[in-house]
């Protein structure tokens, strides 16, 4: 499991651990919409099954971004004396903008890893 994740947050091929999935080195800082490989540099694995693959993944990028979310929102609620004060909500927009990104990026690589044939 623990390998896993390493691989997933380093952007490694889920077949063979050796090409990346995306054209960056990592998934992290990058503020622009990521540009995909469609096979993998060393075995050919094809990344992009069929035209809609990745409208699976809008699941997982809404979960990843309602954790981030409530998160913020606990953090930050320390920092004020209300239960739920206004000025939480421009805080919170700000991180979900800030991290969509990586969000972007993390749900695809999370939604390959799911439906990888681990059969071979």
């Amino acid at each position: 499991m623990s390998n896993t994740l390493l691989h997933i947050l380093n952007n490694d091929c889920p077949h063979c651990h050796q090409g990346k999935i995306f054209n960056e080195k990592s998934i992290f800082f990058k503020f622009n919409f990521p540009k995909m490989n469609e096979y993998c540099t060393h075995c050919h694995y094809k990344f992009k099954k069929e035209p809609g693959y990745f409208f699976g993944a809008m699941y997982v990028n809404y979960g990843l971004t309602v954790a981030q979310g409530i998160t913020t929102y606990v953090i930050a609620s320390f920092f004020f004396k209300e239960t739920f004060d206004l000025r939480i909500i421009p805080i919170i927009m700000a991180v979900i903008v800030a991290l969509s990104p990586l969000n972007i990026r993390l749900s695809r690589l999370l939604w390959i890893y799911m439906f990888k044939n681990y059969s071979s």
